[in-house]
This record gives C-alpha cells, structure tokens and sequence, in this order.
C-alpha cells in the first residue's frame, strides 16, 4: 500500500515539475520571439524601405558620355545603395516578359526610354529626399521624366511608425504576462508541498534552510524551461534565415548573443523570485490556514 502511495506521490511530482518546464519554457519561447522581432523590426522596414525604386527616365538625345557621368554621380552618392542602367530593348524585353506579347509588332517600333533605376538606402526613403532627388535629376537638360511612387513611401513610413509602437507595447505586456504565467506555476507547485513546509518549520528549521531546495529546484527547472526555449528559437530564427536570406537576421551576433542570454537568465530570475515569494507566502501562515 504504501510503495503505490509513493509510486503516485512520484508520478504527481514528476507531472507537476513537467507542467512547470512547459510553462516555462513555453513562455520564453513566445517572449524570445517577441525580442527577435523587436531586434529585427527596423532592419525588416530598412528592407522594405530599399525595395522602393526611383526611375530616372533619359531623353533620345542623352549622350552616352553624360548617362555614364550620371550613374557614377548616383553610385558614389551616400543617400543610393543601388542602380541600374536599363536601355529601352532591355525594357522591351521585360515589359513583352510580363504581358506575353510583343508589342513592338503591333507599333512597329519601341516607344520605351533608357532608364536609369535607384534603390536609396533605408534612411533616405523618405518624400522630402525623394523630392530633392527628382529636382537634382531633372535640373539636367537630358533627363525626360523621373518616377516613383510619393504614396507609397508615405503609407510605409507611417505604418512603420505604428507597427514599431505596437510592437513596444506588446513587448511590455506581453513580458508581464509571462511573469505572471510562470509565477502561477510555479506557486501552484510549492501549493503541492506546504505541508512539508509547515513541518519542517514546525521541527525547527529556519527560513532560510526550508526555503533553499525549493529555489534550487525551481531554478533548474527554469533552466531546463530555458534551454527548451532557446533550441526552438534557435529553429525558428534559422528556417526565417534560410527562407529570407536578404533579411541577413544573423548578421547581428552581438544582439542575438544578448537576446539568448536575457532569455536564459529571465527563465533562472523569474523562476527564483516566484519561489521566494510562493514559500515566504507558506512560512508566514498559520497551520490552520494551510487548508
């Protein structure tokens, strides 16, 4: 009788510290992914931003002399992160490409203009440069038109704005539900065990001493929580790498190495300060308030 009572008492201890370890880990998982999208939120806008392109379209009359001087002009300049020349039998070929037919047979010949085609860098894509650039542009005599999309630029840039808020502030909710959700667990499984921790008092041990196993045991069990947590981060952040390659997500070690670090020293912090408190509540009741 008394082997099964053990043997359930066993299987009850393992089952609760597997619910504590889930939990846990869980929780951190959720938050390190929260914290990889804060690190990486400005770098993922900078992406989007560098998509916009800005068409510089060339008269008939350009000379090559002065298309060249220009793209160098535009290479060497530190708003451009890129350009790219496209005479106008490259545009023919792309625009026939994504129609699937050739116009030039109906027109008889190509109505397309040499362009030349900019890609600015994140902090540059905003309408005020976008504007300077446009003037700068068409202040030469042999540039006929230059292109982009003002709206565009305006809607990305506003809801980046919105988006980093939000993120913020989900960030900070979001952490103290974790806290929340990890002290809950860990209270219910000192719960299990006050009685242990009425008797042990009862006999004479200190705070201190009774407190101890239990903050060890549940830091370990953080531990366990953490590591749980960071392997599945760790997946996630390389399958996001392996299909967003442009994205370059593990260029920032410093930030990723600190990120895996705060989860893992949370999962040990949370852990200990809710077991300080979930046993420190039971010391400090009466026998018949344990019931």
């Amino acid at each position: 009788m008394s082997s099964s009572f053990d043997k359930f008492q066993k299987r009850k201890l393992i089952s609760s510290y597997f619910s504590v370890v889930l939990s846990i880990a869980l929780v951190l998982f959720l938050l390190g992914l929260l914290g990889l999208l804060v690190i990486n939120a400005n770098k993922v806008a900078n992406h989007f931003r560098e998509q916009v392109t800005v068409t510089i379209y060339l008269k008939d009359t350009a000379k090559d002399i002065e298309i060249k001087q220009l793209e160098k002009s535009l290479a060497i300049a530190d708003y451009v992160k890129s350009t790219n020349y496209v005479s106008k039998e490259q545009a023919a070929e792309i625009l026939k490409a994504e129609n699937g037919e050739d116009f030039m047979q109906f027109l008889g010949f190509n109505p397309l203009q040499n362009s030349i085609d900019i890609n600015l860098k994140a902090d540059f894509v905003t309408s005020e440069k976008l504007e300077e650039i446009s003037k700068d542009a068409l202040s030469k005599n042999f540039v006929a038109e230059v292109s982009y999309d003002n709206d565009l630029v305006n809607l990305m840039n506003d809801n980046v704005r919105k988006i980093s808020f939000w993120v913020l502030l989900l960030s900070g909710i979001f952490t103290l539900i974790a806290v929340l959700l990890i002290n809950s667990s860990i209270r219910l499984s000192v719960y299990s065990k006050r009685f242990t921790i009425k008797t042990m008092q009862m006999v004479g041990a200190t705070k201190r001493f009774i407190r101890w196993p239990f903050i060890l045991n549940s830091i370990k069990l953080g531990i366990i929580g953490a590591i749980i947590a960071l392997i599945g981060m760790g997946f996630v952040l390389y399958y996001i790498d392996k299909t967003f390659p442009e994205l370059t997500l593990l260029t920032n070690q410093v930030y990723l190495i600190a990120l895996f670090a705060g989860v893992f020293l949370l999962g040990i912090l949370i852990t200990w300060f809710s077991t300080f408190l979930a046993t420190q509540r039971f010391l400090n009741l009466k026998t018949d308030q344990l019931y």
